[in-house]
């Protein structure tokens, strides 16, 4: 099979806060043609990069919101997050787990730091992916997937590492996570000198985000922390090395290959469902959340 080559590394955006608990690096949508149709169906990647936050009685966050026609997808790193929705889901992630948000047809949420951390406070790292829904299922249920760490599927490369998959699949080993197209969710974690190799179809949307270390891509493409490097729509196999302890996120999809309409908080296929989505909103459709 042929290599799949990095097109190119992007470095992080200057950060900017989302309410006054996440400090993000924007990559999707962002410079160098990462806009949602070219990363489909990945229409979003924020990028919590290391930050201590100080103690405090009241828990830092973002208040309710709602959304609409894709999915949230938060991974938390370090810290821990807590979350409520309209639709009844929600729960804590602390280091190491996942939790997978579908708005579909509609749900208000919030986001914060989870209580007793927040008193504390220190380091803080997550990531937020946006993955696109198909028209078919904008409209569907909602739904809450709370993915612990210990139920993510790990596959063991001795020496050099594992892989933890939360969604997808990994030499025949598949993630928790279920999802309505396919899509490819997991943390390379390697040692130093560490090796894994990858192999998603050619025509899916592929990149890799490194959270800690650094790496090099197919013996040439060098990838410090906090950069992300974008792979040609070419080839299927690539391979990364760890050039000290390594945390790599690995995302690859198959493109939905449907009209992109975003405004604000919902994501739909054309104007008119974007003006019903706010008609909705502000009917009471959505539901009740106590801020």
């Amino acid at each position: 099979m042929a290599t799949k080559k990095v097109e190119i590394v992007v470095s992080p955006r200057p950060a900017h806060f989302v309410g006054d608990g996440f400090r993000v690096h924007n990559f999707i949508p962002g410079v160098h043609g990462l806009d949602m149709k070219r990363m489909d169906p990945f229409i979003m990647l924020d990028y919590n990069s290391k930050f201590h936050f100080n103690g405090s009685d009241r828990p830092r966050g973002v208040g309710v919101h709602p959304h609409r026609g894709f999915e949230t997808v938060t991974i938390a790193y370090s810290g821990k997050v807590e979350h409520h929705d309209s639709a009844g889901g929600g729960g804590i992630i602390g280091e190491g787990d996942v939790q997978w948000m579908t708005a579909a047809k509609g749900v208000l949420h919030k986001e914060y730091h989870e209580t007793e951390w927040a008193k504390n406070g220190g380091i803080f790292q997550m990531v937020q992916l946006w993955v696109n829904l198909p028209a078919k299922d904008k409209m569907s249920t909602p739904k809450y997937q709370a993915i612990q760490n210990s139920t993510m599927e790990r596959v063991d490369l001795g020496d050099n590492g594992f892989i933890e998959i939360i969604a997808g699949e990994y030499e025949g080993h598949e993630g928790p996570a279920t999802t309505f197209t396919p899509v490819h969710m997991m943390n390379a974690k390697l040692k130093a000198g560490g090796k894994a190799t990858f192999n998603f179809p050619a025509h899916f949307n592929t990149a890799a985000l490194v959270i800690e270390g650094n790496i090099t891509i197919n013996g040439e493409e060098h990838v410090k922390a906090d950069h992300f490097a974008l792979f040609k729509n070419e080839g299927e196999i690539f391979t990364i090395e760890a050039n000290e302890d390594s945390v790599v996120l690995i995302i690859s999809g198959e493109p939905i290959n449907e009209p992109i309409y975003p405004h604000g908080p919902f994501v739909m296929n054309s104007r008119e469902e974007i003006m019903q989505a706010f008609e909705d909103f502000n009917t009471g459709k959505f539901g009740y959340l106590e801020d």
